[in-house]
């Protein structure tokens, strides 16, 4: 095994990570992998105790630092791309991670399930690549760009929702988002992707994962009739985030145990 290569390809030693909505779930899981990477890594949350607990736990990985802070206004966009700037003049890599779902039967869904949905899935992780986009640009070269992922969902392809339309719509929308950013950013030596995870375990889809019946049925529409794993996530983000990813940009890249295959 050549070390050497492997090191010079792969580590994210020396780089600066923010994921947002770090502190539990997929954020969690992109976090430590990029601590195992040799990353610094920034994480944000909305519960100073939980993010706090979630750092303390993850700093056996390596150098993890909270910003508490709350994405769904553009006050609370501006807060954290405030803090992340004054710790940091140079940021490698922005996981737009933090999502809100809603879910009810299609005659019950409210017209109040849109915004606070569309608000902290799309709009939010635009303005904070508008705010960090500086610090971005500083951190990138032609040579080893900086990166931008934005954490989608194979629920924006498939029509399974979930009843969760506002959702689904959303994850369309980052999708197509990442497309345009990427076009525009390249010449700025920004990359940008997303990532589209299929079932994984998080606060979000515990529900499901607790019902047998519904497990039965989310896992009988998957190929390899399991969840994600935490290192699979988390490798897919540390390779977007090396120099081997360093070509990829506009991509939306499933990750779903081969849920989308007949889709």
């Amino acid at each position: 095994m050549d070390a050497e290569w492997l090191a010079r390809t792969f580590s994210l030693r020396g780089k600066v990570v923010l994921v947002t909505g770090g502190a539990g779930g997929i954020g969690r899981m992109l976090a430590a992998a990029f601590l195992r990477a040799g990353a610094r890594v920034y994480v944000t949350g909305r519960k100073p105790e939980a993010l706090e607990r979630a750092c303390i736990e993850l700093g056996s990985q390596g150098d993890v630092r909270p910003i508490v802070g709350d994405l769904s206004s553009s006050e609370g966009v501006r807060a954290i791309a405030e803090a992340c700037l004054a710790a940091e003049p140079r940021l490698h890599v922005l996981v737009n991670n933090a999502g809100q779902t809603w879910g009810a039967p299609l005659d019950e869904f409210p017209g109040s399930a849109w915004d606070p949905v569309m608000t902290v899935n799309v709009r939010s992780p635009f303005e904070l690549v508008q705010r960090l986009l500086p610090s971005l640009e500083a951190a990138g070269s032609a040579e080893d760009p900086a990166r931008v992922i934005n954490v989608g969902s194979v629920y924006a392809t498939t029509a399974e929702v979930l009843n969760a339309y506002s959702y689904s719509a959303s994850k369309a929308a980052i999708h197509q988002l990442t497309r345009v950013l990427a076009r525009e950013l390249a010449p700025r030596h920004v990359l940008v992707n997303a990532i589209a995870p299929g079932l994984f375990p998080s606060k979000m889809t515990a529900f499901a994962l607790r019902d047998d019946a519904l497990r039965e049925k989310l896992l009988a529409g998957i190929p390899l009739h399991r969840p994600g794993a935490p290192d699979e996530i988390g490798g897919l983000a540390v390779f977007l985030s090396s120099r081997a990813g360093g070509y990829v940009t506009g991509a939306v890249i499933p990750i779903d145990g081969g849920l989308l295959v007949d889709h």
